[in-house]
């Protein structure tokens, strides 16, 4: 069985084009004259309509301001990567062999880009339902309880709404140093209140580091 077969097999769509399927899992650093940028732009959108159906529909008692939360919590980088993972699509995805070196096949980046394209391919062959179908059941096996508790892990705003009630501040984000290759760069930051010290932590943004730091210093004051 071809390599594209077995990526059929788990996604349980048979291409009526493969050619699609090798485009929709080419990166752009493959020495070839196509990507998948343009897949991937059409499969954020289709995404984004995807899972803002199904919540809609699957949590009929939410208001515009919980569902969105969850959309954004469900239609990321990280949350593609995620599902790209279940799939083991970075053994499928064609790179050059500098990319591939550098980790390529297991970026988050990349298997967000590839599973987003995918579903854009199947959008163009199959249509919207097909999509749903094939995305719902990925969603549900990656993330098998969907609700805020489980999804929205806003660290900082938690940490913000304890600190402010109990101590009257909000604490304090700073960047101690940033360090490694530009390709695989990491951020140092340390979370100070009222002048001390609580937490610090390194993480492959300030954003995600930040955020690290504020869920260990939740942790440490609960």
């Amino acid at each position: 069985m071809s390599e594209l077969k077995q990526l059929e097999k788990i996604l349980q769509y048979e291409f009526k084009d493969i050619q699609k399927l090798k485009e929709a899992l080419t990166h752009k650093s493959s020495k070839v004259d196509y990507n998948n940028e343009r897949l991937e732009f059409l499969g954020d959108a289709v995404m984004d309509l995807v899972v803002g159906e199904y919540l809609f529909k699957e949590f009929s008692q939410k208001n515009e301001g919980d569902m969105s939360k969850l959309r954004a919590a469900l239609v990321n980088e990280k949350s593609f990567a995620d599902m790209a993972r279940m799939l083991n699509l970075g053994k499928f995805i064609y790179l050059s062999a500098s990319e591939e070196n550098n980790g390529g096949r297991d970026k988050p980046s990349i298997l967000s880009d590839a599973f987003e394209a995918i579903m854009g391919a199947i959008y163009l062959e199959a249509g919207l339902e097909m999509v749903q179908k094939i995305a719902i059941r990925i969603l549900k096996a990656c993330h098998p309880k969907i609700d805020a508790t489980s999804l929205v892990k806003d660290y900082k705003t938690a940490l913000q709404e304890i600190t402010q009630a109990k101590l009257g501040v909000t604490p304090k984000y700073e960047l101690l140093r940033s360090f490694g290759p530009d390709h695989k760069k990491e951020f140092e930051i340390v979370l100070v209140i009222n002048d001390i010290e609580i937490s610090r932590a390194i993480g492959n943004s300030k954003k995600q580091a930040q955020q690290l730091a504020a869920k260990i210093a939740i942790e440490k004051i609960k």
